[in-house]
């Protein structure tokens, strides 16, 4: 959204990744960049998205988390003891979300007003990538893994078989609450509780070395 430097190159990567999935990713990439490359066209669909669609999307999950919480209550950690605390929505559980979604406003606006964020040069689309640029912190990760990935791996482009791993590992992340079965029933899961720790570890050495290893 800024379009400098960072942003521009970290769009146009980000999205040639996505056109990187298998079958689909021709298609996702040209619905991302609004076209062939990335331009204005670009530029004005990141801008709707992040103004319009993300928002109302945000909205509608903590409403149906709200909604959840009110019908099936707040879960308890495991081996939790005593009985069940009960607090009314209104004014107790509103009146305290509402304290902590203030206070971490008047953080965000006091980075903002204090310490503010430069821009950056303005990107210019026929100059090269700047040397020695990297992905945001939260997507290092991802870029410094696929440096280690094999040009081809069983025929297939590596980089694909990249993304799809990564892509696998999301589904898979997502699908826990419902294949971890000895958790629902309040019992301990060192199957996934080891999973979750090796893939916790695995993201912070790689973006660890993408910062510790020069381009």
């Amino acid at each position: 959204l800024p379009w400098n430097e960072l942003a521009f190159f970290a769009t146009k990567v980000g999205t040639e990744i996505a056109g990187s999935v298998p079958l689909v990713g021709r298609a996702l990439m040209g619905y991302l960049r609004g076209g062939e490359d990335v331009t204005g066209a670009t530029l004005t669909r990141f801008f709707g998205w992040h103004v319009a669609l993300l928002p109302a999307s945000f909205t509608l999950l903590v409403a149906l988390h709200l909604l959840l919480v009110q019908r099936l209550g707040m879960s308890e950690p495991m081996g939790a003891r005593g009985p069940l605390r009960s607090m009314p929505f209104y004014p107790g559980f509103l009146f305290r979300d509402a304290i902590l979604w203030l206070g971490v406003l008047a953080a965000l606006l006091a980075l903002c007003t204090f310490f503010p964020w430069e821009i950056g040069a303005k990107a210019d689309p026929f100059a090269p990538a700047p040397a020695g640029i990297r992905p945001e912190w939260y997507f290092t990760f991802l870029s410094q893994s696929l440096k280690y990935v094999p040009p081809r791996i069983l025929g297939i482009e590596g980089e694909k078989v990249g993304i799809s791993a990564v892509g696998a590992g999301a589904a898979l992340l997502l699908l826990v609450p419902f294949l971890d079965r000895r958790a629902a029933r309040g019992e301990p899961s060192l199957l996934f509780t080891a999973a979750g720790a090796v893939g916790l570890a695995f993201l912070v050495l790689m973006t660890a070395l993408a910062y510790l290893k020069p381009y």
